[in-house]
């Protein structure tokens, strides 16, 4: 749980599989951008920083975090894509739509990464306010958009 005095983008990388020959999806909504751009910068840069090739990393967007599920399906059905980052944001507001939203992608995203057998990430940020999205999008408490793709490649090193 982020707290004023604690910055949650600090993270182990200890350890982290070899990437230069994965294959990383990005799904980016498109609705509340000046948070989910910075957030999938952040992803982005991310997987550069620890090894990804660019040229293997796709970024499709859609319409924002409820389309994720499906854009996230699309990606994993693909036998070239090793990961799926997905990228949202929903911003409690003044009705529960958001419940109904987040409840829906969390399960989406969750049922495509058990159905293609992929890491699928849930980068999705839930805030209350948009100042608390903005601030876990490059703001005081980090990036969750590094958080994401940290989260990817640790899922890649995961084996049996």
């Amino acid at each position: 749980m982020s707290s004023a005095l604690k910055n949650l983008s600090v993270f182990s990388t200890e350890n982290l599989p070899d990437i230069s020959e994965k294959h990383f999806a990005i799904i980016v909504a498109e609705w509340n951008s000046e948070v989910t751009g910075p957030l999938f910068t952040g992803a982005y840069e991310t997987l550069v920083k620890y090894g990804a090739n660019e040229e293997f990393i796709h970024v499709r967007s859609v319409p924002g975090s409820y389309e994720l599920s499906f854009g996230a399906a699309l990606a994993a059905q693909a036998s070239h894509i090793d990961a799926v980052i997905c990228i949202g944001c929903v911003i409690q507001g003044e009705t529960k739509h958001n419940d109904y939203i987040n409840h829906a992608v969390a399960q989406g995203l969750t049922n495509v990464s058990i159905q293609y057998n992929k890491p699928v990430i849930f980068g999705v940020l839930t805030p209350n306010t948009q100042q608390q999205a903005l601030d876990r999008a490059g703001g005081i408490h980090g990036n969750k958009g590094d958080e994401a793709a940290i989260t990817a490649i640790k899922m890649l090193g995961v084996s049996f």
